[in-house]
């Protein structure tokens, strides 16, 4: 396939007006025979989206723990632009959460045999819960919250094929920095539904963690005299997600939190829970009824559950209405999560050699014309 004109973001972070070319299920560097050709004038081409933190869209979640819901999920991202997912878990019992793991090994397995050929690409799972804080539950469920405990991270972490790439944590908790200094090197540990003060979640950088779930959610506030989680980071130069749906995040801090980790260290996320895709109504995250009106997905206690949006409308919102650079959203979106799941050898730019997972956007109002999996359009 070759995409004719397209204006293309590139690994500079740029905007360049050229040719894709594309080989079987790889960029190229130059067609190497008669392809066809797709019109790209009027377009944005935008690497595959890759988010590392939602729960479930289309009445489906993760934490279901069967294939028609992954199929469910992983069709729907795809079909947004979306190409690779890393989807998270909740504060559930171990059965269930052992039950993800399996599916989303036996999942991945089906993709690397070359089926499910329509959907994202499974490359990880993100553990939400249980290891965090009851102080600051956010929607996990409290019946199953549980200080950090090594033999059940190593028990999913069998079950998943080893592909838990994210733990969250609450430092302050019974057990957690432990955690953190045996397991810095097998997973991306991150701070998330937690109490701690700005000495605490520095000693928890300082022993390995290096990320930040859903920055300012769930998390000590950062005040002139208490900078808590949000200024350790900064300080400790780790890297941050950010959940853009209009809902969970003021736009001005978006554009501060752009500013104090820089454009490289921001990632966002849409955190989508099953009621993403579908109307107003009645559903469930972890166990607990949400109720969902418009943009807003409420527990009964009135705390967000999650969001009902999907990344890539993330991306478009922190473009119009938080005034940030297309450039930098898709980064943030694309090229950051991508490097911080550890797939960016092969996904996250328009690179020869990569997956050919890209997006057409039209200029006018971001739309997608296209989307492009594994060199295939959708």
């Amino acid at each position: 396939m070759i995409i004719r004109n397209a204006c293309v973001y590139t690994e500079e972070g740029r905007f360049e007006a050229k040719d894709i070319y594309i080989e079987g299920m790889e960029f190229a560097d130059q067609p190497r025979q008669e392809k066809e050709v797709l019109a790209g004038e009027g377009c944005i081409a935008i690497p595959g989206l890759t988010d590392i933190h939602f729960h479930g869209c289309m009445g489906a979640d993760f934490s279901d723990g069967n294939m028609r819901a992954l199929d469910e999920i992983a069709g729907y991202e795809a079909k947004n632009g979306i190409t690779t997912i890393v989807p998270a878990t909740m504060a559930l019992p171990e059965e269930l959460l052992q039950q993800s793991c399996e599916v989303a090994c036996e999942f991945r397995k089906q993709q690397e045999a070359g089926k499910k050929e329509k959907k994202a690409v499974l490359c990880g799972i993100h553990m939400e819960g249980p290891f965090v804080s009851e102080e600051k539950l956010g929607a996990q469920n409290p019946d199953y919250v549980r200080r950090a405990d090594q033999k059940m991270f190593d028990r999913m972490q069998e079950k998943s094929g080893g592909m838990i790439r994210f733990v969250d944590i609450a430092p302050e908790t019974d057990g957690a920095m432990d955690f953190i200094r045996d397991n810095k090197k097998r997973t991306v540990l991150s701070l998330a539904h937690t109490g701690a003060d700005y000495d605490t979640a520095g000693k928890a950088f300082a022993a390995g963690v290096s990320h930040v779930t859903h920055l300012y959610n769930a998390m000590t506030p950062f005040t002139h005299r208490n900078p808590g989680v949000i200024g350790a980071a900064v300080d400790a130069k780790a890297e941050a997600e950010l959940i853009c749906d209009g809902v969970h995040v003021h736009p001005s801090a978006v554009r501060m939190a752009l500013k104090l980790f820089g454009e490289d260290r921001i990632i966002f996320i849409s955190d989508s829970m099953r009621a993403a895709g579908l109307k107003d109504g009645t559903y469930t995250l972890g166990g607990q009824k949400v109720e969902v009106k418009g943009r807003y997905a409420r527990l009964e206690n009135g705390n967000l559950a999650g969001s009902v949006t999907n990344l890539m409308d993330c991306l478009r919102w922190a473009v119009k209405e938080a005034g940030i650079p297309l450039t930098t959203a898709v980064k943030c979106a694309a090229v950051n999560p991508a490097k911080s799941a550890g797939i960016y050898e092969k996904y996250g730019s328009i690179t020869p050699g990569k997956a050919a997972n890209l997006v057409l956007l039209r200029k006018e109002d971001l739309s997608i014309k296209s989307v492009i999996l594994n060199g295939e359009i959708l």
